[in-house]
């Protein structure tokens, strides 16, 4: 009888399991989020299945300090950028030793003196005419030698300490002649050759003579008449003619 007793109390535990086993209900599958990585989280935010598990899992740890130290950035807004549009032409660009001659046009410029400050042509007389002064001659003149010049005339009773600059606009027109599309006269643009005024006036004509021309140049010492090939620089008022072949 005592060892029907030691087995009885095994077996009456085992059948409590039993019922109450049967008793509780199987719960059913569970979706698991699929975590998300940190640099997700921190471009779009956590998943709303695993954001309060992120949360307290991380709390006061790098996740949660980087994620405050970008929402606390001020967010820069950027602007399209500017568009510069040009007002006016450029004055050109020219060597200060570059002699003045009739056919230029200057830029005049008297610091704080508007009705003075003005466009001016070189007329044939080689001079320039501005109000107060009139007459400027201005032919061989450098631009900073023409500047000298107005300033000396103003200061001759009109302004007491004039400062003046001189910029040239536009050169004088280059001519070209011969066996070219279009003879005539062109705008100097500068560092130009014979190559380049050739192709401005059309190129050769079919008869033309392509390895060489006949280049007139003109300065204070006269002119000078030589015959050059197709790369040698012009200037401003020098003449191409380009001469016919004979064959």
């Amino acid at each position: 009888m005592r060892v029907a007793r030691v087995f009885r109390l095994p077996i009456i535990a085992a059948i409590a399991a039993l019922a109450l086993s049967g008793c509780m209900q199987t719960a059913g599958p569970v979706a698991m989020a699929q975590p998300q990585s940190d640099l997700d989280s921190l471009a779009y935010g956590p998943a709303p299945a695993v954001a309060a598990r992120y949360e307290a899992a991380d709390s006061g740890g790098a996740v949660s300090a980087l994620r405050n130290a970008f929402a606390a950035a001020p967010r820069q807004a950027y602007a399209p950028a500017p568009v510069a549009y040009a007002t006016a032409p450029m004055p050109a660009a020219y060597d200060t030793s570059y002699r003045l001659d009739a056919g230029d046009k200057l830029r005049v410029v008297v610091y704080g003196q508007e009705g003075l400050t003005n466009s001016y042509a070189i007329d044939a007389g080689g001079s320039i005419t501005m109000p107060l002064i009139g007459a400027v001659p201005a032919r061989g003149r450098t631009p900073a030698g023409l500047a000298a010049e107005i300033t000396a005339k103003l200061r001759n009773g009109y302004i007491r300490e004039p400062s003046v600059a001189v910029e040239i606009e536009s050169y004088r027109p280059f001519f070209i002649l011969g066996e070219v599309a279009a003879p005539g006269q062109y705008p100097f643009v500068p560092n130009m050759s014979v190559e380049s005024a050739v192709a401005i006036a059309g190129g050769f004509s079919p008869r033309a003579r392509r390895d060489t021309v006949t280049l007139t140049h003109t300065d204070g010492s006269g002119s000078m008449r030589v015959v050059v090939p197709l790369g040698t620089a012009i200037g401003p008022g020098d003449t191409v003619l380009v001469g016919e072949r004979w064959f």
